[in-house]
């Protein structure tokens, strides 16, 4: 398999030197063949043609002049055989047979567009992602495919398919997901659109999220369910506070024997404290001018 390869080329300057004293020296040939025929019509006909070879000789080497940009190549072909890569910028010349095809070396920027998939457990979630790449082999990006540009679009496309068909949305902490693992999810799609994209002579120099929601027709479900387990995961804190607060509050009392309770009003203080502890609204004290016992 072909790879990149870097060709040397001569100096642009020093090669537009040499063709304007050839300029030079066809003009002063051309001067001392007609100055030294008594007239115009009878100078050698064979000087006359080797001046005139020398002229198209000379135009055509015009031809072989090219620029390179700072981070630009030249891809150079001869009757379609590769021939190298020209990456040092500057003014060059080459073979004027060589045809030359343009290559920016430069990082661009993929802004994708927004997908709608199925993550891992079939929920229809909305995603889009940035890709930044990069050419590094102009042989594999020019001749392995079709359109590098297109090629890469694609493929992240399928990439963020893949990679948002391989998580839940949300999960536990334990799970990896979407939603709370952008860094992990960003990176196993970097290293999947690294490998789709090997052929084309590309590197992935970023790929990040930038949009990830679920679809509207269930992000209204959806969110009435994070709210509900939001709900359930704050309730189940507060009544294990709550029970430590009660434990805590029922041994101090034991060990330091400020009061003897028995069991109804053991019972009858860790309700109160419960309620208290657990109630949503600030608690309404209540004097009991009376006795927990009756009769």
């Amino acid at each position: 398999m072909k790879h990149e390869r870097e060709t040397r080329t001569v100096p642009g300057m020093i090669m537009l030197l040499l063709l304007i004293a050839a300029l030079g020296a066809i003009i002063y040939g051309g001067y001392k063949l007609f100055a030294g025929a008594p007239t115009p019509d009878e100078a050698p006909i064979v000087p006359l043609l080797l001046l005139i070879f020398a002229f198209l000789v000379w135009t055509l080497l015009l031809v072989g002049f090219f620029i390179v940009e700072p981070n630009g190549s030249k891809v150079l072909l001869l009757f379609g055989s590769y021939k190298g890569t020209v990456k040092k910028a500057g003014f060059h010349w080459a073979n004027p047979f060589f045809s030359k095809r343009n290559l920016s070396l430069r990082a661009r920027t993929l802004n994708g567009e927004r997908l709608k998939v199925n993550d891992l457990t079939g929920n229809p979630v909305e995603i889009a992602a940035i890709i930044v790449w990069q050419v590094v082999d102009t042989y594999d990006a020019s001749f392995e495919v079709e359109d590098c540009e297109q090629f890469v679009k694609f493929q992240s496309e399928t990439a963020v398919r893949h990679s948002a068909s391989s998580y839940p949305y949300d999960a536990e902490e334990d799970v990896l997901s979407l939603q709370r693992n952008s860094e992990e999810v960003s990176e196993h799609m970097k290293e999947e659109l690294q490998q789709r994209l090997a052929l084309a002579g590309v590197r992935i120099i970023e790929a990040r999220l930038s949009h990830l929601a679920y679809s509207p027709e269930i992000a209204g479900a959806m969110l009435r369910k994070q709210q509900a387990t939001a709900i359930i995961a704050a309730r189940t804190k507060i009544v294990e506070g709550a029970v430590g607060m009660v434990e805590m509050a029922l041994s101090r009392l034991e060990k330091e024997t400020t009061l003897n309770l028995d069991d109804e009003r053991k019972a009858s203080m860790v309700s109160n404290l419960m309620v208290v502890l657990c109630s949503e609204h600030a608690a309404q004290p209540v004097i009991n001018a009376g006795t927990l016992y009756t009769g």
